[in-house]
């Protein structure tokens, strides 16, 4: 078995002295040698994380107590994924940005993966795949809907212009772990939705749990980590990362002249300033530093890099729309 355990845990509770489990959780982590990141907020706890086995039984002891028992999905790699340990508050564990939506109070059913493909083959369900569009670029269910949002707060806007409760009776969603269809599906059931289907434990816990000849997935899952993404054996995959934009690439995409490790790719050749080019091959030559040092390189996890670019991007869609507001 590999060296190192991945896990990937969340769990909806209400924590309303979330911020005083912040210095005795990151002590633990510290202790026990496990990396990654955990959120808390007062709606419960998300993230992921990886050390030894011992290390990771050892923190869900710890959390069991204090946040009861918690949903989590284990892999494998032979690596550790992460570079650091951070346990940060937030207002949200996974943010939506809509005030009162509370998984606790309302959700949809939970459906378990080994009846998820007969759910999904019924002409009247609509599949809606809740991630974001890079993410499905690289996989996704057969028949999903992609919602092509940049991030997870652009989903209740997708909600409002294309689906309707009165047309689209019957509603199934997906994501990575579950966490994110927690929130959408409570999302739909608020908006007035009536039956709304939810992956129990997600595209991993479907990935381990359904033999890859009866799968109805077709290609990898996107994972927030070192690895990038899993195949249905939930061992790492063939995409790698730019480590400009942080979206996952092929080795077709490595041979393209837009490629330039560590500072550019096809997808992003174009969209960075002269500052941030030379930052980053700044960057790139302190990670070729510290490797020829024997030393790893810290640089910024994937899941916090990849949400600063997302948030950018829906900053620069927010001042194109006022741009063109004062035009028109």
């Amino acid at each position: 078995m590999s060296r190192i355990t991945v896990c990937a845990l969340y769990k909806f509770v209400a924590l309303p002295a979330f911020a005083d489990l912040r210095a005795p959780l990151q002590d633990l982590l510290d202790a026990h040698g496990i990396r990654g990141t955990l959120l808390l907020a007062s709606e419960g706890i998300n993230g992921t994380v990886a050390g030894s086995q011992a290390a990771i039984d050892a923190m869900l002891a710890w959390l069991n107590p204090r946040v009861g028992e918690i949903s989590y999905k284990l892999s494998y790699d032979d690596a550790q994924p992460f570079n650091r340990t951070k346990v940060k508050l937030k207002k949200e564990i996974v943010t939506m940005g809509v005030e009162g939506i509370d998984p606790q109070r309302v959700v949809g059913t939970y459906v378990k993966p080994k009846d998820w493909n007969a759910l999904i083959s019924q002409p009247d369900v609509l599949l809606v795949d809740t991630r974001n569009d890079y993410e499905v670029q690289i996989g996704t269910f057969k028949g999903a809907i992609n919602p092509k949002t940049d991030s997870f707060r652009e989903f209740p806007a997708y909600v409002q212009q294309h689906l309707d409760p009165q047309q689209h009776k019957r509603v199934a969603m997906f994501c990575t772990g579950g966490i994110r269809c927690e929130k959408s599906t409570a999302y739909l059931k608020e908006q007035g939705f009536t039956e709304v289907y939810h992956l129990e434990g997600g595209i991993l816990q479907y990935l381990e749990d359904v033999p890859a000849e009866e799968t109805m997935w077709e290609g990898e899952c996107f994972v927030f980590d070192g690895r990038v993404s899993v195949d249905h054996h939930l061992q790492k995959g063939q995409y790698d990362l730019c480590h400009a934009c942080r979206l996952p690439i092929t080795e077709a995409d490595k041979r393209s002249p837009h490629y330039r490790a560590g500072v550019s790719c096809p997808h992003c050749h174009d969209q960075h300033s002269p500052e941030q080019l030379q930052a980053f091959i700044e960057r790139e030559r302190q990670v070729r530093l510290a490797q020829a040092r024997g030393e790893q390189h810290i640089g910024g996890e994937v899941s916090d890099v990849a949400e600063r670019r997302r948030q950018e991007k829906v900053q620069r869609k927010v001042e194109a729309a006022e741009a063109n507001k004062r035009e028109g």
